[in-house]
């Protein structure tokens, strides 16, 4: 069992190298269109995106499966989203600037997009950099706030790749449905769970209520019990 568990770690990592695999098919066949640079820069940040909505998948769906193992591959696919989301930034700065900070600078002071970018790739970078375990056990219930950042990361991503199109709605709105089905479920789990929490709490003070009463019983029932033996010694 725990081989086929490792073997199907394993498929997930090479399948989620599918998409590059792809896309080094396409650069070496020169298959990328008229615009070749735009096109892998916009492969890459479409991957980064969709990786980053398999993560956030992966709760719901241990949540309705009961597959407490599915948080392994949540981490796999969460580093996915940043090697994509790296990949995605190298081209902006190598490829498509040439490393030319000057020219790369002015572009982020007029291109407000940018900034939305860099924010969801900051998160993102916290968060690939505190995903091991030993992460998680250092920084406790710090870790479970961190990475409740990745829905603020997933907003900025779909405003930046939005604004990017300029004003080309179809696929940014694709994206804005599945984060809003994504963040329903996760609310509608709060709710029930903190419904249930207020269900259990009139029962924990009944219990309380009967425990004082048993104790009360119990001494009353010793008083007696006291007084007979006193009346015998006086005997």
């Amino acid at each position: 069992m725990v081989f086929q568990y490792n073997k199907l770690q394993s498929l997930t990592i090479i399948a989620c190298l599918l998409p590059l695999l792809l896309l080094l098919v396409d650069i070496a066949f020169n298959n990328l269109g008229a615009n070749p640079i735009q096109a892998l820069h916009m492969r890459l940040g479409d991957w980064s995106l969709r990786f980053l909505w398999l993560t956030l998948a992966i709760t719901p769906i241990q949540s309705v499966t009961k597959w407490r193992g599915m948080t392994d591959y949540r981490q796999i696919l969460g580093l996915y989203v940043f090697f994509y989301a790296t990949l995605h930034v190298l081209v902006y700065l190598l490829v498509d600037h040439a490393l030319v900070w000057h020219i790369i600078g002015i572009d982020i002071i007029e291109s407000s997009y940018i900034w939305l970018g860099i924010l969801a790739y900051c998160i993102i970078f916290l968060l690939a950099l505190t995903s091991p375990k030993w992460a998680k056990k250092r920084m406790g219930k710090t870790w479970k706030k961190l990475h409740r950042l990745i829905y603020i990361a997933a907003g900025a991503a779909i405003l930046h790749y939005y604004w990017q199109l300029k004003g080309n709605l179809a696929e940014p709105l694709f994206y804005l449905i599945i984060i809003i089905l994504l963040l329903s479920f996760r609310v509608a789990v709060w709710f029930k769970n903190r419904k249930f929490n207020k269900m259990m709490i009139p029962t924990g003070q009944k219990v309380q209520v009967m425990v004082a009463k048993q104790v009360v019983m119990s001494e009353t029932i010793r008083e007696p019990q006291v007084t007979i033996l006193k009346s015998d010694m006086k005997r």
